[in-house]
């Protein structure tokens, strides 16, 4: 069944106990209880006009002093007290109004917060807890009865059928981590508030919510009717999550009772798009079936490609329809190969190649100028290793991926040209791709300079995924863009993505020519080695601030069948996403 990916489940029948850096039992005066730091008659030891002639604090935190803000926050948002938890955070009210819809909206109670071992400001924590099931019907009931009806009355008959398991609840338990920094003002030890630190997975402006699920789930099946599960195909679960969202309405399904984050604004607002997502499910609904077109053994075969290698996406496509046969990560938790915003380094090569021969200035077979460094726009751009290639081909600084081949045809070029190439031929960077699950569907602004100079090999402000690239290959193999999609327009009528025009057939025959020459004797030669047929190929490195090792890309066709790959800070694409594509190549058949 294609559902949302839920938290580990763990059922605990022990007393709620407070982990030693919680709570502290303070005795004076005959009295003892906790101690909410900042709150209550301690917060009034000192008068307010004392605080302010008192010397703000400054300085690295002590361990005591996190430990202290940390035991304040997790003390009182265990012990209910939403006003003293927010007043322990950097941000009162986002806190307040997280942690009120932790009980109100999400139905969490019976909660124990456990901390870990403190690292420098940072204390992670596990949060154990009960969602409450009577009252998450009762919700799910009056969210879903008709108008006019009396919900009410039907909760209280479930109610009274449930007899003493009226308590009853399910288990969640998850970890997360807080903050400590100094306040603004006094400098005082506040927990920086974010959304994440009640769940992982939260964002600032998304909600915690127990009830009618908010979409049915939904079977999704590969394109011979078999189930796609996450259990079998792990990198599916973002795309199980987004044919959820887009399908489950309209699928034919019923929905459960399910604890689930409900995105706000500004996840839904975001390039790289998020999804509702269930956390645990409290009944079941009834799914409705979506087909897609994955290939059940491609689909295999991608899963272990990439769980092999760390930070590794690829996509497979079929040029002739669109159709998208496999895609995977090996970090699930999020889809980079559809949603990934990353620069392409040169693989971006093709699609810039495609507007040189376009424009005349250059030629696959004819000479073309590769010197070790070129400057435009103030920068002094430069080939891997400095090579230089005298009175070589344009075929052969394609081969060799020779930067400044390209950069020292920017002095020629308008500032919008490889903007308008993108858009019209390969139908990038318009926001308008229709899928069927949420995709980033590449980006070429138009840039000036030393920024336009860089787009050319795919820096700059160019960004791509390997969605994106591996439909470049499909539009040089079969001529034309075809829309890529996983779900068939036919399911619900959806119009696909168009490109304005297709390449010329002198310019098409160049494109083809350089990339088959590059997967027989250029960079991507040792990964293309054994791959049968007519092939193509490109291979790219990703320079990446911060970052040790360059993004390694790799994007080629072979038949009826294109691909593509990212290997984030995995070195050169030639020998990191090239041997992924490859295979998947090979198990194309």
């Amino acid at each position: 069944m294609g559902r949302r990916r839920r938290v580990a489940e763990r059922r605990s029948t022990r007393p709620a106990v407070i982990g030693s850096v919680i709570a502290a039992v303070v005795v004076g005066g005959g009295l003892g209880g906790y101690a909410l730091y900042g709150s209550g008659a301690a917060a009034d030891d000192t008068s307010a006009a004392a605080r302010e002639k008192a010397k703000a604090k400054t300085g690295p935190l002590s361990g005591a002093e996190v430990d202290t803000a940390a035991r304040r926050f997790l003390t009182a948002w265990q012990q209910g007290g939403v006003a003293e938890a927010a007043a322990a955070t950097t941000d009162a009210a986002g806190a307040r109004a997280l942690l009120t819809g932790w009980t109100e909206d999400a139905h969490i109670e019976d909660v124990t917060l456990t901390p870990g071992p403190r690292q420098g400001d940072k204390v992670p924590f596990t949060v154990k807890g009960t969602v409450k099931e009577t009252a998450a019907k009762e919700t799910a009931a009056k969210e879903t009865a008709p108008d006019g009806e009396a919900a009410g009355e039907a909760s209280a008959g479930d109610t009274a059928s449930a007899g003493t398991s009226s308590g009853a609840g399910k288990p969640l338990t998850y970890t997360s981590a807080l903050t400590v920094v100094r306040g603004k003002g006094d400098g005082e030890p506040l927990v920086r508030w974010a959304s994440a630190v009640v769940h992982p997975d939260l964002r600032d402006g998304d909600r915690l919510v127990t009830g009618a699920a908010g979409t049915p789930p939904v079977k999704a099946l590969d394109r011979e009717g078999g189930e796609l599960t996450v259990k079998k195909y792990p990198s599916l679960a973002p795309v199980l999550d987004g044919l959820r969202e887009k399908y489950g309405r309209t699928a034919g399904g019923t929905a459960g009772v399910e604890l689930r984050i409900v995105r706000g604004e500004a996840s839904k607002a975001a390039k790289a798009e998020l999804s509702d997502k269930t956390l645990l499910e409290l009944s079941e609904g009834t799914p409705g079936t979506v087909e897609t077109t994955l290939s059940p053994a491609l689909q295999a075969a991608a899963e272990k490609q990439v769980a092999a290698r760390k930070r590794a996406s690829v996509v497979l496509l079929r040029p002739s329809t669109g159709e998208i046969l496999a895609v995977a990560n090996s970090s699930p938790g999020f889809n980079t190969a559809f949603q990934g915003s990353l620069a392409p380094g040169s693989t971006m090569k093709v699609v810039t190649s495609s507007m040189l021969f376009d424009k005349k200035l250059a030629s696959a077979d004819k000479k073309h100028p590769c010197p070790k460094f070129f400057t435009y726009g103030g920068w002094k751009f430069q080939n891997d290793d400095k090579f230089a290639i005298k009175d070589g081909t344009f075929k052969a600084s394609f081969a060799r991926s020779c930067n400044t081949a390209f950069i020292s045809q920017a002095p020629k070029l308008d500032d919008s040209d490889l903007t308008k190439q993108a858009q019209d031929v390969f139908g990038l960077g318009m926001d308008n791709w229709a899928v069927g699950v949420p995709t980033f569907d590449g980006a070429v602004p138009v840039q000036s300079q030393a920024q336009m100079a860089a787009s050319l090999i795919g820096q700059g402000g160019v960004r791509m995924n390997p969605l994106n690239m591996a439909s470049v290959s499909a539009t040089v193999q079969s001529g034309r863009f075809r829309q890529p999609y996983l779900v068939s327009p036919d399911v619900d009528g959806r119009k696909l993505a168009t490109a304005a025009r297709s390449l010329s057939a002198g310019t098409l025959a160049q494109v083809r020519e350089v990339m088959a020459y590059t997967a027989a004797y250029g960079t991507a030669a040792e990964a293309m080695a054994g791959v049968p047929g007519s092939v193509g190929a490109k291979t790219g490195s990703a320079e990446v601030d911060g970052q040790k090792k360059p993004n390694g890309w790799f994007t080629a066709y072979r038949g009826d069948l294109a691909g593509a790959g990212v290997v984030q800070a995995g070195g050169h694409g030639g020998s990191t996403a090239g041997p992924i594509v490859a295979a998947l190549l090979k198990a194309g058949g």
